[in-house]
């Protein structure tokens, strides 16, 4: 697939990585030509330096003859005009633009629309972190918990733990401790190293256990698999920007909120904005601060500020200082892996945490859903099958029948309403959305092309 990315910032970046280990072509297009030049060293694609807006800088891009226009500056006005560019100009199938402003999310039918800006997509990242944030406050032992059949199947991570009551059980002891209970381990890793799960499998302590339920089973599941903290009441956020501004609006509901933030006049505006949060002038890395407004009370601590160093350290003072779990957002991928082995419970990539809401619309075959997992090591998809059992290589096969490459486990089927947690004997048919699991991302290419109905296949 052909495609024009306009931006190289974290977004376009880590866009770029995934889509050209997969072997599409790849231009990006920035006016940093610092950030064009790093990602060249880096990865097989084309650059161009310019401003993503202007029809000539999309037409030496290759944008003519492109299948797909992912617009993820940083300017949402950038990135409308460019789709706008792209249809009217190019007739390019696929626009994509990313935006930020709430104004426009509240009107995005009206904005999109052919008449208007021509978008096929929205993504919004900081919509897409918000969300994922709010699930980890929601269940403070996991993870991960991602949405799957527009929320009717969960995916939940855990971490099984010195005496969980998981540890040192076969992975069928759940089905015989929950007779009524149906789900399904669909990946195991275990040292940063995968395992693909079996009756026989013993977990150990340690061992980050992937699985997938019914939305209204997973905390009986979850039980299984760990000892439930105790529900989240108190939570304390770090950063008022975007991300910490939304996640404030939508906890303070159900949780009592706290949000510290540097900016007095930006402190001004929250404590308008916001209804029952307290908002707090100062820094976050302020132990008298933390200490005069009770972290150690707090269920969860959240760093979100647009540093990953104030993060880091809010983090670690906080985790230090009697918080029961804190959370750091960190752009830079490099620091994820390191802050998370040590005392920050979890290290949320953003570039990580959104791409999936980009990939649904680049892969091949229907893909309802897409989050990338592990980092990006592993991913989770939504696929839907379509045709029959002449035109599909799925539709009217049992699981054990579908030639799935290996590292690629089928978790559930969701036929309508109804939630099927997958067996070897189930039947797949057409319609189903299919959720699998690829801890190898290498196997996606051959995970697509069974969910491609091909009209001269027997």
């Amino acid at each position: 697939m052909k495609i024009v990315i306009l931006g190289a910032g974290q977004v376009g970046a880590s866009v770029a990585e995934n889509l050209v280990r997969e072997s599409n072509d790849i231009t990006v297009v920035d006016i940093d030509a610092t950030k064009l030049q790093n990602l060249q060293d880096r990865f097989d694609l084309r650059t161009v330096h310019g401003f993503g807006s202007h029809p000539s800088v999309l037409r030496q891009a290759g944008i003519e003859d492109a299948d797909m226009l992912l617009a993820v500056t940083q300017s949402d006005e950038t990135n409308l005009v460019a789709c706008k560019l792209a249809a009217t100009l190019f007739n390019t199938p696929t626009k994509i633009a990313r935006i930020r402003c709430a104004d426009y999310l509240q009107q995005k039918d009206s904005i999109c629309s052919t008449e208007n800006f021509a978008v096929d997509y929205i993504i919004s990242p900081e919509e897409v972190l918000t969300d994922y944030i709010y699930k980890l406050i929601e269940y403070p032992e996991a993870l991960q918990v991602l949405d799957f059949a527009e929320g009717k199947v969960k995916l939940g991570a855990v971490k099984a733990f010195h005496g969980g009551p998981l540890v040192g059980h076969e992975l069928q002891y759940l089905r015989k401790h929950m007779p009524n209970i149906d789900t399904r381990v669909a990946a195991i890793f275990r040292k940063d190293r995968p395992i693909i799960p079996e009756g026989t499998t013993v977990i150990e302590a340690e061992d980050e256990v992937f699985f997938v339920a019914a939305a209204e089973n997973i905390r009986v599941v979850m039980r299984e698999m760990r000892q439930l903290d105790k529900a989240a009441k108190r939570v304390m956020i770090a950063g008022g920007g975007n991300i910490g501004r939304r996640l404030a609006q939508s906890l303070e509901e159900r949780y009592q909120v706290k949000l510290i933030d540097h900016n007095k006049k930006n402190s001004e505006r929250l404590a308008a904005d916001l209804h029952s949060s307290l908002v707090l002038f100062g820094s976050a890395t302020d132990p008298d601060l933390l200490q005069a407004e009770n972290v150690e009370d707090m269920d969860v601590f959240c760093a979100l500020t647009n540093d990953d160093e104030t993060n880091i350290m809010a983090a670690l003072l906080a985790k230090r200082m009697g918080a029961r779990k804190v959370i750091a957002l960190i752009n830079r991928s490099a620091y994820v892996d390191l802050v998370e082995s040590g005392r920050i419970d979890i290290a949320i990539s953003p570039a990580q945490a959104t791409i999936g809401s980009l990939l649904a619309h680049v892969r091949r075959g229907d893909m309802a859903v897409v989050h990338s997992l592990r980092r990006g090591a592993a991913e989770a998809l939504e696929a839907i099958a379509h045709g029959d059992a002449k035109t599909s290589r799925v539709v009217g096969k049992s699981v054990e029948q579908v030639d799935l490459p290996r590292g690629a486990t089928i978790g559930a089927i969701v036929r309508g309403d109804q939630v099927i947690i997958a067996h070897h004997d189930t039947i797949i048919e057409s319609e189903d959305h299919v959720i699998l699991f690829v801890i190898n991302k290498q196997m996606i290419s051959k995970v697509e092309k069974l969910f491609q109905v091909d009209i001269g296949f027997f």
